[in-house]
């Protein structure tokens, strides 16, 4: 008893200097766990820095009144970080597409490819829905007839291409007759007029000839194409095809440290995109006061779809929180926000989605570049909204048949949109074309693209990611289907077994046995 109770008043103090080490322990712990949190979300907190910075920045450089070749200067920093990630871009799709494909079997491929073309279309078509509608509550067009071109000064913008050349150039793009040209230049229609004889009073007659022309620029949809195929192609080769999609997945992984390394310059970089931006803006008042219905309508547009359409569909869909997966995409979309332009987001997203979310390699990689050049739910809005409000400018009543084909036309043309600043412009005017509206106001829209783009590019980048999450989600459930089905029909092999071992052991197929063996016995004593 004493013993005991020398043990227990020896046990008394010891369990005090335990609570006090724990207590340290857990302070210890409390610093760690900021010093983690600030080594995980570093690059988010200096890219949003960044932007802040860049804008203040941006504003004291303004009174300076800086000539246009400093001004030049001055945006160099954020030139570069353009030109890195544009550099990076063909690789980083190539590859990630290529070794994407490869490292899906068919029926899988085809599986979740039919579910991305289906998001995608009802994304798109959604947002073309919300952009109309928007328009036509707000009316940004009404009372702005006075508003024209020369009034604020700028170029005017033409477009006299065809609706069905449009179109006839993006099937033409997705195969490209030179694979290498393909890397730096895109097809597209001109035309010249071409005399075809004379009319009775001697006048000669000239028909407008469509032909082709290569214009600068990444034909991106044409070796998203290749390339799937392409992969696809080496998993069919079987063995054979074992060493070039390890080469290709190798060059992926090489790619991929690239844009780790890219993506600490980021920051520096947006401070001076968005600082030049700023230094660049001539007469902003007067650009808001004219156009600010339209830039409101566009906005909110984006704030409607990526804020609560997207976030629903990803919750409909997964039954999982759509904003804390958003959480981890914060430095994307500040690069979205920054660069305008959904292919220069490209590396950070891939790799913020897989570092940050887990979301499969195979699946990231083989969505997120087709989202980026397919994908374009933001540009969708704008487009609708700015057809309607040239049509309110123009005083021309839209009928359903109109509105209906705003719809289809912005859905299918947002497809061969380029991921770059500017893209969605010229897809206003193939819209116009289709609905017989004049494309000398296009220049308006210009006007404003550099405010009305960056949320564009954001509401891009994310339906691109919230795709990527829902179909490592459906990838998810049909892995754990496959496991069960294995694990039934490993218990039906075994129960199957288990009743094959019991005959064979049972009594009266051992007394069957016992008797046939005895009877060649039995008829030698007889003989």
């Amino acid at each position: 008893m004493e013993k005991k109770s020398e043990i227990n008043g020896h046990a008394m103090p010891g369990s005090a200097s335990t609570d006090q080490i724990l207590e340290k322990g857990s302070q210890k712990s409390l610093g760690e766990k900021l010093m983690e949190f600030l080594r995980k979300n570093l690059l988010v907190i200096l890219t949003v820095s960044g932007v802040l910075v860049g804008v203040g920045l941006g504003m004291m450089v303004r009174s300076m009144n800086l000539t246009k070749a400093q001004m030049t200067y001055f945006a160099f920093p954020g030139e570069m970080l353009l030109r890195m990630l544009k550099m990076i871009i063909l690789p980083l799709v190539v590859c990630s597409l290529v070794s994407g494909a490869a490292s899906l079997d068919t029926r899988s491929l085809g599986k979740l490819g039919g579910i991305a073309v289906a998001y995608f279309l009802v994304t798109t078509l959604i947002a073309s829905g919300i952009g109309v509608a928007l328009a036509f509550i707000i009316k940004p067009g009404v009372g702005a007839g006075a508003l024209n071109t020369n009034n604020l000064g700028l170029e005017s913008v033409s477009n006299n291409k065809e609706t069905t050349d449009s179109f006839l150039d993006l099937a033409r793009n997705l195969f490209p007759a030179n694979l290498v040209a393909a890397a730096f230049r895109s097809y597209a229609t001109d035309y010249k007029m071409v005399a075809v004889g004379n009319d009775t009073n001697g006048t000669t007659l000239y028909q407008k000839v469509p032909y082709g022309t290569e214009t600068d620029g990444m034909n991106i949809l044409g070796l998203v194409l290749f390339a799937m195929v392409f992969g696809v192609a080496l998993r069919k080769l079987g063995d054979e095809g074992e060493e070039l999609i390890r080469f290709f997945n190798a060059f992926n992984e090489a790619t991929m440290v690239l844009v780790s390394w890219i993506m600490w310059y980021i920051p520096f970089g947006i401070m001076f995109l968005v600082g030049s931006k700023i230094v660049e803006m001539e007469d902003v008042v007067l650009l808001v006061t004219s156009l600010g219905k339209y830039i409101f309508a566009s906005i909110l547009g984006h704030v409607i779809h990526g804020g609560i359409v997207l976030p629903l569909i990803y919750f409909g869909l997964t039954r999982k929180n759509p904003f804390s997966f958003l959480s981890g995409l914060i430095t994307p979309f500040t690069t979205a926000f920054a660069t305008c332009s959904s292919s220069a987001t490209l590396p950070s997203m891939i790799k913020c989605v897989e570092e940050n979310n887990g979301v499969d390699k195979r699946i990231s990689r083989f969505i997120l570049p087709i989202g980026a050049t397919v994908n374009m739910d933001g540009a969708a809005i704008f487009q609708c909204i700015a057809a309607v409000f040239i049509a309110q400018l123009n005083n021309t009543e839209l009928n359903a048949g109109q509105i209906f084909t705003i719809l289809v036309t912005a859905t299918a043309s947002s497809v061969g949109a380029a991921g770059i600043p500017a893209g969605g412009i010229i897809t206003i005017a193939i819209i116009l074309e289709a609905i017989g509206l004049p494309t000398n106001d296009l220049s308006l829209m210009l006007a404003v693209d550099w405010i009305v783009d960056r949320t564009t590019t954001v509401v891009n980048v994310e339906g691109d990611a919230l795709g990527a999450g829902i179909l490592h989600h459906i990838n998810q459930l049909e892995m754990k289907k496959h496991q069960q089905d294995g694990e039934l029909s490993e218990v039906r092999v075994e129960a199957v077994a288990n009743v094959q071992a019991e005959e064979e052991t049972s009594p009266l197929v051992t007394h069957q046995a016992k008797a046939l063996e005895a009877m060649p016995e039995a008829i030698e004593s007889v003989l």
